[in-house]
């Protein structure tokens, strides 16, 4: 039986009532990551107090194989690692889904060594205004699950949580493998359930149908305009997008998240084009259908929605998509009642 994924957040912890969500729920990606450093207590906290109803983090992993909150294995970019003297030889060489990466990498630090960084903005030049709030230590999963359940708490909104495994692959081949330590995170948190306030997100498949013979929580398979998924590298991305292979998706997962030029492309002029047909062939074959990611700066925006990103997110509500992913949660949120 296909899950329904806005069922993960019909239940308030602190009641045994139901509540149904807002529509179309509001994810905030990485936090409230244009107005606070991605990933930080800072942006979770203020997406929540925007409103969002699910925060997002991206899971890597340590050294001793603890669940790591960062964009990417490679730190170089997120913290302070590089002002750390003690840390210098440890910068290396990796090459991960095919991709040539140097910097340093968590794999190669304990969780205890992790901490004793800075998390610092990523996008320095378009967000420099986030370049103040740089004093915050690395988060675990386990924290981030504590935020959105004390938040849960305290306003009395269920607050989910939509943790995306990066480079799962990569991993396992080191020896790091993901999914033991996420699954047993689920089981600690009783967040196994198809109704729990969760919803996991990863770009490969053989991940997703893991985690789906052993977990009924909401499964995410997310997909780009380009490229496909770094586990199978026979397939794209476009052709799992057609009926065929939405069909296929809907075996293991139970939405689909999207990069939103595959629901509504550009033109070559920089201006929004004619919508697919993706999102009614999505819930045709019983998937849910994400859009990401909503960013308020021009480069990410197309010409003619340049300083309207409620209208930008307006246009997708009207495309009937489930849910987004927003850099600015709160805007995101505004926009459902916007006029």
């Amino acid at each position: 039986m296909i899950r329904i994924i806005l069922a993960a957040l019909m239940l308030v912890a602190s009641s045994a009532a139901a509540q149904t969500p807002p529509h179309p729920l509001v994810i905030a990606h990485r936090g409230a990551s244009g107005e606070r450093p991605e990933h930080t207590r800072a942006a979770y906290e203020l997406a929540i107090d925007q409103g969002a109803d699910v925060i997002e983090p991206d899971l890597v992993i340590s050294k001793d194989g603890q669940l790591i909150v960062r964009h990417e294995n490679e730190i170089s970019g997120t913290t302070n690692v590089a002002d750390h003297p003690e840390f210098a030889d440890r910068r290396t060489t990796r090459t991960i889904d095919g991709v040539s990466t140097t910097g340093w990498f968590t794999e190669d630090f304990t969780l205890a060594e992790l901490q004793t960084l800075r998390a610092r903005e990523r996008l320095p030049t378009l967000r420099p205004g986030n370049t103040a709030f740089a004093d915050e230590t690395i988060l675990t999963f386990q924290a981030v699950v504590d935020i959105a359940r004390a938040a849960t708490a305290r306003t009395g909104r269920t607050i989910g949580v939509a943790p995306e495994l990066k480079h799962p692959t990569y991993f396992a081949a080191i020896g790091l493998p993901l999914e033991p330590p996420f699954l047993e995170a689920l089981r600690t948190n009783a967040l196994m359930a198809a109704d729990s306030p969760i919803m996991v997100q990863c770009f490969e498949i053989e991940c997703l149908r893991t985690l789906n013979a052993q977990t009924d929580a909401p499964l995410v398979q997310l997909m780009s305009l380009s490229d496909g998924p770094a586990d199978h590298p026979e397939r794209t991305y476009a052709a799992m997008a057609t009926p065929e292979g939405l069909a296929e998706i809907a075996t293991y997962a139970d939405a689909i998240g999207v990069e939103t030029a595959m629901i509504l492309p550009r033109t070559p002029q920089g201006t929004a084009g004619t919508p697919t047909t993706l999102v009614v062939d999505a819930h045709a074959a019983g998937l849910k259908v994400v859009a990401w990611t909503f960013r308020a700066e021009d480069v990410f925006v197309p010409i003619d929605y340049r300083g309207d990103l409620t209208g930008w997110i307006r246009r997708f509500y009207a495309l009937g998509v489930d849910a987004v992913f927003s850099d600015f949660p709160g805007v995101a949120v505004a926009a459902r009642t916007a006029p």
